[in-house]
């Protein structure tokens, strides 16, 4: 899916639902039996988590921060409370990493930065909700649900309301 965006703030209308089903059917196709599926914090770890229930996939999903590999740290410190959770051997193993926005590319480095912390994966694959371009980085998405044309001055995140239901939020940056 292709969404190009003009005007204010808010003007973009997304069904976070609907790519979520989206995303949901593009994992599938990547999954192998010994794959498993890691979600960038924050996003992509709450993807992760419905996406792990939804497959009927036993054990814990994996988590990975981008907090200690950002390339702007001093600047945003210790953002974000989570931290890397992997209940698995890295080593060999083939990893799908999930996350809910792609833009840059410098948070998927990040987390491939700390997820070689753990161990040399044999595959690493990314899989995201919405592709936004503006890559700074060669970083590409295996799988994204959709691809959106947002100008630099907005920006677009997931948002998890009480009940696990995803919608997108749209800011003047």
């Amino acid at each position: 899916m292709s969404v190009s965006v003009a005007g204010s703030a808010g003007s973009l209308v997304l069904d976070a639902e609907a790519l979520y089903k989206e995303l949901l059917r593009g994992v599938r196709s990547l999954m192998g039996p010994a794959t498993q599926l890691v979600g960038i914090a924050s996003g992509g770890a709450w993807l992760v988590e419905r996406l792990h229930q939804d497959l009927g996939l036993s054990g814990t999903p994996g988590v990975l921060s981008s907090a200690l590999h950002r390339d702007d740290f001093a600047q945003r410190g210790m953002a974000q409370s989570v931290q890397t959770q992997l209940d698995f051997d890295v080593n060999g193993a083939d990893i799908l990493v999930l996350d809910d926005v792609l833009y840059t590319g410098r948070t998927v480095r990040a987390v491939l930065n700390e997820l070689y912390d753990y161990g040399r994966p044999g595959c690493v694959r990314l899989a995201v909700l919405v592709d936004r371009g503006g890559r700074e980085l060669p970083v590409a998405a295996e799988f994204a649900a959709a691809r959106v044309a947002l100008p630099a001055s907005q920006s677009l995140a997931l948002v998890r309301a009480e009940d696990g239901t995803f919608q997108f939020a749209v800011k003047e940056a």
